[in-house]
């Protein structure tokens, strides 16, 4: 083995030469802490530490700042304000350039959002159980900061929101009427319920979720082993080095807040519409019109404002708790009360069926004709660009309540967890208002979409009464998503701050309330239409974003200590096996002895590479070279420890039980 690593000179030493960074600087004194301090900070940086056996290291222990980065602030929201005075101005216009924008987005990369879906499933399932599968989220000899069932339990709050119960009963449904090109069976027959269930879960199952577990990985692997700020520019300093993320990175930070911003926008304009739609079918009033959508939003924004802010977070907590709950029992009450029999036998079937046709609706594409593309651009083609857009605040939540689980465990869950319990989900609902469709109940004739989930439950018991539960829950599930997603648009505002400060969550939060309202206030249907096209154009260069996050976080994963380590392994072992027989026949065991350098275990390996090694030593002593000044904010120095703010900030069981899935 290589003896080359260096021991470090004595701080004590007299011969020791000082550096600059040990001198004073501009004058000012240096006291006793700030000496110390810089001391660590050198020791960290000179220390001799071998790259396969580095324990990986949190951000919370880097001593990274936190401070305000006004260019991504400024670009962000100068985009955002620009959109809302657009749309107050001249709505017709915004409608018809986002139309524009989306059928030239379909017409030229419908091929991008398809290869991207199913590369990033592959990717994530050699993630998940290739060699990479025992690296940890998280240092070496960490455990996970929740148990299995609580884990199961916040990923399960993630898969259920606002657009379930929008899409709930009506998706399948209209797969059911009209099987999309490809489906051989009879409209409304009994194989097409089985294809319809089929074509729904690509939509939400294991295909969509690695798009969320990918990001959420990213991200974890990159905070809580690497000591980098939980953002998603962070994840590429594989590629643009240590400190170097601007200007590259800050674009890259612009666009995960302005796709947030638009893919949550798109579904509190679908919970507003339901919420109306279910007042006027509840209380039996006519059509309420536009300005009953802006006074609802304006109720809601404030709603989810406060909350954002007031730091209450365990009754938040609570709140969503109780929520999940009241979804929970929605599908239980509809699957005893309506025909339960029948939704039993669709249940496994429909999860069979996704694995027979998935080959089917993977391989259709525009080249089948203008059916095909017509398809593709209302639905699937859409849904891809829906999750992209959803996958930094989806991704950012999974990230931190998975810290500390392997690869394995962690793509297992987050995958398969959420994808089951959308399978119920829409068995439940789906299969009911298929059911009911099949035997003359007219689902169908409801009028509108959003009031799809009320005609079922009308053609239930206690229709009035859970129509006014589904409100609550739809209600609470606008309230939580919208505060955490503004929670996460400040954070990505902050340089990834744990616990963003009230006046930039306040400004992101009104901004969430003014575009869905701006775009929802020409119409209804219409005004939402444009506001799903321009979040399309917003996801196609987001969707190539995710493409360097895979490049990067495989760079990362390629030299990982665990990595590094296991290849050791392999060629001490099959070097050992060698000798030994060589050199002693049947009857030899494993020992450790020192052999030339070009014969030894890592002669593979350059363990002098700086690129192995520094990443950790900087992070042991040193900030973020890239923070902008507080402005106003407190930062987070190394007087203020970035682990007290940590632990100061909301615990991820603390946060509004999950953001909900790109849907909701």
């Amino acid at each position: 083995m290589r003896q080359s690593r260096k021991t470090p000179a004595s701080p004590t030493d007299p011969e020791t030469p000082k550096t600059a960074a040990d001198e004073p600087t501009g004058g000012a004194p240096v006291g006793p802490a700030t000496s110390v301090k810089r001391t660590i900070r050198r020791l960290a940086r000179d220390e001799s530490v071998h790259p396969a056996l580095i324990p990986g290291i949190g951000v919370e222990d880097t001593g990274r700042e936190f401070r305000i980065n006004k260019p991504v602030l400024a670009v962000a929201a100068a985009l955002t304000l620009a959109v809302v005075v657009w749309g107050l101005t001249s709505p017709d216009s915004l409608a018809e350039t986002g139309s524009t924008a989306l059928a030239w987005v379909m017409q030229n990369f419908t091929w991008l959002f398809g290869i991207l879906a199913i590369v990033i499933a592959l990717f994530m399932l050699v993630v998940g159980y290739g060699p990479t599968a025992g690296v940890r989220l998280g240092s070496d000899d960490e455990k996970p900061e929740f148990s299995l069932p609580s884990w199961i339990a916040m990923l399960f709050s993630a898969g259920i929101g606002i657009g379930l119960l929008f899409y709930g009963p009506y998706e399948p449904l209209v797969y059911f009427l009209e099987p999309p090109h490809g489906f051989l069976d009879e409209p409304g027959s009994r194989d097409a319920m089985h294809s319809a269930m089929a074509q729904t879960m690509l939509h939400y199952g294991p295909i969509a979720w690695a798009m969320y577990a990918l990001v959420g990985g990213a991200i974890a692997y990159s905070s809580y082993r690497r000591g980098r700020p939980p953002l998603i520019s962070a994840i590429f300093e594989p590629i643009f080095g240590p400190g170097k993320r601007n200007p590259l990175g800050a674009t890259i930070d612009v666009f995960a807040i302005i796709v947030t911003l638009f893919g949550t926008a798109v579904s509190l304009g679908i919970g507003v519409l339901q919420i109306s739609r279910g007042y006027e079918i509840v209380s039996g009033a006519g059509p309420t019109g536009n300005a009953f959508l802006v006074a609802l939003i304006a109720i809601l924004t404030s709603l989810f404002v406060i909350s954002a802010v007031s730091g209450v977070k365990r009754g938040i907590r609570t709140l969503s708790n109780i929520n999940m709950g009241l979804a929970g029992g929605l599908a239980l009450f509809i699957f005893v009360a309506g025909p339960t029999i029948f939704l039993l036998n669709l249940l496994p079937s429909a999860g069979v069926a996704f694995v027979d046709e998935l080959g089917t609706m993977l391989t259709r594409n525009p080249d089948h004709g203008q059916e095909a593309a017509d398809f593709l651009s209302a639905w699937t083609t859409y849904y891809w660009a829906w999750w992209v857009s959803w996958t930094p605040f989806v991704g950012l939540f999974v990230a931190r309540i998975s810290r500390g689980r392997t690869l394995r465990e962690f793509v297992t869950v987050v995958i398969m967890v959420p994808s089951a319990v959308c399978l119920v989900w829409f068995t439940a609902l789906g299969g009911t208002s298929m059911y009911m469709e099949s035997r003359g109940d007219g689902i169908s004739e409801a009028g509108s979409p959003e009031a799809m989930l009320f005609a079922v439950l009308d053609n239930l018991p206690f229709g009035a009464v859970t129509s006014v539960v589904a409100m609550i829950a739809i209600v609470i599930f606008f309230v939580t998503s919208a505060d955490s997603a503004s929670l996460v648009m400040a954070s990505m505002s902050e340089n990834g701050k744990p616990r963003p400060s009230a006046r930039v969550t306040v400004m992101w939060g009104v901004s969430l309330g003014a575009v869905a309202c701006t775009l929802l206030l020409a119409g209804g249907e219409n005004a939402l239409s444009g506001l799903q096209s321009i979040m399309v154009v917003s996801a196609l260069p987001f969707a190539v974003v995710l493409i360097g996050v895979m490049i990067a976080w495989a760079k990362d994963l390629r030299n990982d200590p665990y990595m590094l380590r296991n290849k050791y392994a392999k060629t001490a072992i099959d070097q050992g096996v060698r000798r030994g027989i060589e050199d002693h026949g049947d009857d030899f065991v494993f020992g450790s002895d020192e052999v030339p350098a070009a014969e030894g275990a890592g002669a593979w390996l350059d363990t002098d590479d700086p690129s192995l090694t520094e990443w950790y030593t900087d992070a042991q002593g040193n900030g973020s070279a890239t923070d902008e000044e507080p402005d106003g904010a407190p930062a987070l120095t190394g007087e203020t420890p970035a682990v007290e703010a940590i632990e100061a900030a909301p615990r991820p069981d603390e946060i509004e039980a999950g953001p909900g899935t790109g849907k909701g």
